[in-house]
């Protein structure tokens, strides 16, 4: 099977990513939209930057306390459903705040609200990054990861733009029901979705409270060298962005002679080279040495933060900003891309829950560490540390980002094979990458020698079979109690499946005739396959088999009732 190269094209021929991507651009637009109305309300309200910070503070502290259980809380429902459900949550929290605001109401419950719909989100994204792999498969993860990005970076430039739009012609209060209504599409948009997730018990059979949920994810996180290099890399990436936001103040002030208002140009920079470099990601996803990638993204965010040294040209500082964005934007994703590959899929949300925690806490950490060493060592020297020290931390982990290259190469093999059995038979060609990859991952191998009895008819069924080698006899049992022979299937074949879609006993005897090599495929694991492709001519290929045996079990059934006759 060939191998195709990321793209957002490939990422955007899913259907079910089309619609979830459609529902995260167009909230995430509103909610950005939004934050400039309710500053704007605040401030003109009171007058006071106090109350302006305490909008900030509305939407930061609440996803830094609750990003933990927010990623339990996606791993315990179905998660199509679940973003669902948070969209139409988060309409009805934010036409609530328009009425506070058309009211003039208390401001402390319109920031109320607005920590709420924080809260909200804080489940919402988890659900998102989890269900993801889960549609597009991990072909096309990096390009869906980057376009998620691009999406982010461009909500980041568009929605405070159309937020002060809106502001000039409306109220608010106008703005805030407009973001409402973006979240009512984002839920129509994800209803349209047909990939189902399956929920884990995060409680453990009621065992576990919160806090012992929360740990789980934790534990998975801390407990994987691998996963735990890869979030390490994107959770430092997030210290040196808290470090900007008070660095790059001092440096337009005193290098650049912008003044405080040209950070805000400095950030949108990043943002801008996020943009650009969003297919360049995409091409890089498929790179065989993932981990190296990511080591020189983190060196090409870093390093340009040295150079500003010797800048004093407010546009050549521009310039470093955009590349400085395009290497947050590879490590950020292919981090985020090779996390999810590592994990097993029920874990992906608890531990993007818990890394949300720590991107949000390095973030603080590096907006509280950086005044501490500008009063140490002058912005030179604070520039020099952060832009010069980064490589050696990189050189430390560059081992591991080795062995995890290694690892996802070696994992990628060992599903070939039954990746191309499986799109070569006909029964599963029809699948979309996503499935397949599932299906492959999720697969046993087994060997059978001759006149192994693989299936006994009336047996309860619990899994379906594809011969990758050998023959195997299929044969019906009649009344007389006599084997009468149906069919024998041979590599590129298949069985097993008409019990379990019909939630029947087995139908037929099946035997091993010439030594074989199987993959079993599990009932959950099949289901869930059939269920999610209504579409694809997969129900008919497999109803198809299903009459065949029957047209051929009905006769010998017939002529049972004449011999008993």
């Amino acid at each position: 099977m060939s191998e195709s190269r990321p793209s957002f094209r490939n990422a955007l021929r899913h259907r079910d990513y089309r619609w979830l991507a459609s529902a995260f651009v167009v909230s995430n637009i509103g909610s950005w939209a939004y934050n400039v109305a309710l500053m704007v309300w605040v401030f003109d309200a009171t007058g006071s930057a106090a109350w302006a910070g305490a909008v900030s503070l509305a939407r930061f502290v609440p996803a830094l306390l609750f990003s933990a259980y927010g990623g339990v809380l996606a791993e315990r429902f179905e998660r199509r459903s679940l973003i669902v459900t948070l969209n139409l949550t988060s309409a009805a929290t934010h036409v609530l705040m328009a009425l506070v605001v058309a009211a003039d109401g208390p401001i402390i419950l319109a920031l109320v609200l607005a920590a709420l719909g924080t809260i909200q989100g804080t489940i919402y994204e988890p659900a998102i990054i989890a269900l993801t792999p889960e549609i597009v498969g991990e072909t096309d993860l990096a390009a869906a990861n980057s376009l998620n990005s691009l999406i982010d970076n461009a909500a980041i430039i568009a929605g405070p733009a159309i937020g002060a739009l809106l502001l000039l012609w409306f109220d608010p209060s106008v703005t805030l029901l407009i973001n409402a209504a973006t979240f009512i599409y984002a839920a129509a948009a994800a209803r349209m979705v047909r990939t189902r997730s399956q929920p884990s018990d995060v409680t453990e059979g009621g065992r576990k409270g919160p806090l012992g949920q929360m740990a789980v994810g934790l534990k998975a996180l801390a407990g994987s060298s691998t996963a735990r290099l890869l979030a390490g890399f994107s959770v430092l990436a997030s210290f040196y962005y808290g470090t900007d936001t008070v660095l790059f103040v001092v440096l337009s002030e005193n290098n650049l002679g912008t003044g405080p208002e040209g950070f805000g140009y400095l950030l949108t920079a990043l943002g801008v080279g996020g943009i650009i470099a969003a297919p360049l990601v995409n091409k890089l996803g498929s790179s065989a040495r993932l981990g190296t990638v990511i080591a020189l993204g983190m060196i090409v965010y870093t390093v340009p933060t040295a150079l500003m040294v010797v800048v004093s040209d407010p546009s050549v500082a521009f310039a470093l900003q955009v590349v400085r964005g395009a290497g947050t934007l590879v490590v950020d994703v292919l981090a985020l891309t090779a996390l999810q590959r590592t994990l097993p899929p029920y874990l992906v949300a608890r531990v993007y829950g818990v890394f949300i925690a720590l991107v949000l806490t390095a973030i603080s950490l590096g907006a509280a560490v950086t005044p501490v060493l500008l009063s140490l060592f002058g912005l030179t020297g604070t520039l020099l540390i952060y832009g010069v020290g980064t490589p050696f931390v990189v050189l430390l982990g560059y081992p591991r980002l080795l062995h995890i290259d290694r690892l996802a190469k070696q994992r990628l093999e060992e599903l070939q094979p039954k990746l191309r059995a499986l799109e070569a038979s006909p029964l599963f060609s029809a699948l979309g990458r996503a499935n397949l990859e599932h299906l492959a991952a999720a697969a046993t191998e087994i060997s059978a020698p001759i006149e192994t009895l693989i299936i006994r008819q009336g047996d309860q069924a619990d899994a379906m079979y594809l011969i990758e080698e050998g023959a195997v006899a299929v044969t019906v049992r009649g009344e007389d109690g006599q084997h009468h022979p149906v069919a024998e299937l041979t590599a590129g074949d298949y069985f097993g499946e008409i019990a379990l879609l019909d939630s029947v006993p087995r139908t037929a005897d099946v035997r091993v005739v010439e030594d074989c090599l199987l993959f079993k495929i599990d009932r959950d694991t099949f289901l869930s396959a059939a269920g999610q492709n209504p579409g694809t001519g997969f129900l008919d290929r497999a109803r198809h088999r299903t009459a065949h045996t029957m047209q051929i079990a009905a006769p010998l059934r017939i002529a049972d009732d004449l011999v008993d006759e």
